[in-house]
């Protein structure tokens, strides 16, 4: 078999890639800082030889080994440059990594050319992402018309040590800018916020449930995407096991958003260590989820694929696509080239793997509800011209933009309730409406220039509700000539029922006219007059 140099070798995954690639019978180098942490690992793993480097002594070592093939398990890669897979194509080896920095493994393309050059596969992410990840999203897509969202989201046991290079990697992100491709745009949220809790259930397996899990940065955010029909949004959470942890991680990320405290990477050995103080908390159970929104025709659907890992089994997943693409590369059939690992395999070239492992997976499709102005319109949805359907169809994610004139108030009364509410400014602005649906219920985020307000509505008794904050609006939805009218039945603020003569005069009408959807929306209230008037014209992202 061939000899393989892993970096990083004797670490936490290094060390069970180091393994497994010993147990396929390749001569295996275990590479790092410490000879005596490469020595003492080495002593148990027949076929491994300990080996002392540091990355600066990479070229020598690369020249006196010769090894086949490179696998960089160190990190945390956030923090690095190109210098080791450089190094490997100037040597003619080929490279494969772990890497889960999302600039660095969607970056890795700029070596391509060199490394075609070279005649060597160079291969960055083999790992739960965007490996394992991008394998499971490709199988979840097949055969759907469009990819609307895809979400994942990862929670580690407890008893998963994180060493230190993925504590680094963690505090990295935590508070810092993470550009999330949603509503048809780019936009910035941040690392370990949009805290939310996850069930993870599979059929004859105890469930995982209530794990809290965040927003982390990763490759897929960017390369998901690109590369499913549709442009999908994508977003990515992750979290430990217990819940404090998560909180802290959370509370943590608020603080250096708003610049109370520095980048918490500095932290990793202190985390280290409080890992160790609460090891015994918690179970040995690893869950990752992946779903795929989307449509089949006009059904929409749901593709859930399931893990979850027992036995304290959850920590061998990042180490599973390294030998299978070390089996590519040796055998011959990897083509030359730098890339990113997240086209590289297909979901059954785990299945062995999975087996021999306390770990079970599971693929399901949930055909899904209505949207809300169809629940609320019934068969008049059908009579709407096709433009209002599609505006009023958004599963998970959808965005659309155009452009809007806006009056302002007549008076400085309703100039101030303007201000409050988050209206437009008088003017000719650019408009871009973003729509986030869950089970049934639509956030719209309108963005007029710079200048956003927003708003949730729901099917509620057969009406359609729409609330800003405390104020809840039902509405009626005749339609006629294709187009619908917003009429107010009902309103209420904090919950109690308000008399319709106090109410916000707002007759909001939507067309179509030539494949665009057009829109209307006067706002005045009672004694005040006219708060704000826009209306213009939207097209589908």
């Amino acid at each position: 078999m061939s000899k393989i140099l892993v970096l990083g070798g004797y670490g936490g995954f290094g060390a069970r890639i180091s393994r497994r690639l010993a147990a396929a019978g390749h001569d295996v180098l275990v590479a790092g800082r410490s000879a005596a942490k490469a020595e003492a690992y080495c002593s148990t793993l027949p076929g491994a030889t300990p080996l002392a480097l540091d990355r600066a002594e990479l070229v020598d070592a690369l020249a006196a080994h010769r090894p086949a093939l490179v696998v960089d398990a160190s990190g945390p890669f956030q923090a690095m440059d190109y210098s080791v897979p450089r190094a490997c194509i100037a040597a003619g080896i080929s490279y494969c990594d772990i890497a889960d920095g999302r600039a660095f493994v969607c970056g890795i393309g700029v070596l391509d050319a060199e490394a075609r050059a070279a005649g060597v596969a160079v291969i960055a992410g083999a790992s739960s992402v965007p490996a394992l990840s991008g394998a499971v999203v490709r199988q979840l897509a097949t055969g759907l018309d469009r990819v609307t969202s895809v979400e994942m989201a990862i929670s580690a046991s407890n008893q998963a040590t994180a060493g230190p290079a993925v504590a680094a990697a963690i505090l990295g992100q935590v508070g810092q800018p993470v550009s999330l491709f949603e509503g048809k745009h780019w936009t910035t949220r941040y690392g370990w916020q949009d805290q939310t809790k996850q069930d993870f259930a599979i059929a004859g397996v105890p469930p995982v449930t209530g794990r809290l899990v965040a927003l982390a940065d990763v490759p897929d955010l960017e390369l998901t995407p690109a590369r499913l029909p549709g442009s999908p949004a994508c977003i990515f959470r992750a979290g430990t096991e217990l819940g404090f942890q998560n909180r802290a991680l959370w509370l943590a990320s608020s603080l250096v958003r708003w610049r109370l405290l520095p980048n918490l990477a500095l932290l990793a050995p202190a985390l280290e260590r409080l890992q160790g103080l609460t090891a015994k908390l918690g179970s040995d159970r690893s869950a990752m989820s992946v779903s795929v929104f989307g449509f089949v025709g006009n059904q929409r659907v749901e593709r859930r694929w399931t893990l979850i890992a027992d036995r304290g089994d959850g920590p061998e997943i990042p180490a599973l696509s390294v030998p299978l693409i070390v089996d590519r590369i040796v055998a011959g059939t990897e083509p030359p080239g730098a890339r990113d690992a997240g086209l590289s395999l297909q979901l059954d070239e785990y299945r062995d793997a999975f087996i021999a492992l306390a770990i079970t997976a599971e693929t399901r499709e949930i055909v899904l509800p209505d949207p809300a102005y169809r629940r609320v319109m019934r068969s008049d949805f059908d009579r709407l011209a096709k433009p209002l359907q599609d505006l009023h169809s958004p599963l998970r994610d959808a965005g659309w933009r155009g452009e809007a004139t806006v009056s302002g108030a007549s008076n400085w009364l309703g100039r101030a309730i303007a201000r409050v509410m988050g209206f437009p400014p008088p003017g000719q602005h650019a408009v871009h409406v973003s729509f986030h649906e869950r089970d049934g219920v639509e956030d719209w985020t309108r963005d007029f220039a710079g200048r956003r307000f927003s708003s949730e509505l729901r099917e509620r008794k057969g009406k359609l509700q729409e609330r800003f904050g405390p104020l809840r609006f039902l509405f009626d939805l005749p339609v006629k000539d294709g187009g619908l009218k917003m009429v107010l039945h009902r309103w209420s603020v904090f919950g109690i029922p308000l008399p319709l003569i106090l109410a916000p005069r707002s007759l909001a009408r939507e067309w179509a006219e030539g494949g665009t959807f057009y829109f209307d929306v006067p706002i005045a209230l009672p004694v005040v007059g006219k708060v704000v008037y826009y209306k213009g014209w939207l097209e589908r992202l």
